[in-house]
């Protein structure tokens, strides 16, 4: 699979996370046959576009531990991740910005699970 086969299978996966619900980035790897892959299906959710259609909801994957992850110094992208996750009813606590996995987790062992 090459770079853009891997983004459009991430980003086809991401795309059937039901809203509200959350799941990891290994688990999207998993889902597309590359489970070594989790800090790729990273890599990929960071060049979505805001205009692709039918959108890719990036905000709905988060690491394998429930945490929103920081995206480094001086920016933005965990407050934006947790206010498009609570605008959608997922709660986030305070303080270390997590998602309880029990409640709002998405792991399907595959797609066909999930009638797509």
């Amino acid at each position: 699979m090459d770079i853009a086969e891997f983004h459009a299978a991430v980003y086809d996966t991401v795309r059937h996370i039901p809203m509200g619900r959350v799941t990891s980035y290994g688990h999207i790897a998993k889902l597309i046959g590359m489970p070594t892959y989790s800090r790729h299906v990273g890599q990929a959710l960071k060049f979505t576009s805001p205009d692709a259609d039918p959108p890719v909801p990036w905000h709905r994957v988060i690491s394998s531990t429930g945490a929103i992850s920081s995206r480094g110094p001086g920016t933005d992208g965990a407050q934006r991740q947790r206010e498009a996750l609570e605008a959608e009813g997922v709660e986030v606590s305070d303080p270390g910005l997590k998602v309880d996995l029990r409640t709002w987790g998405w792991f399907p062992d595959n797609l066909s699970e999930e009638g797509v």
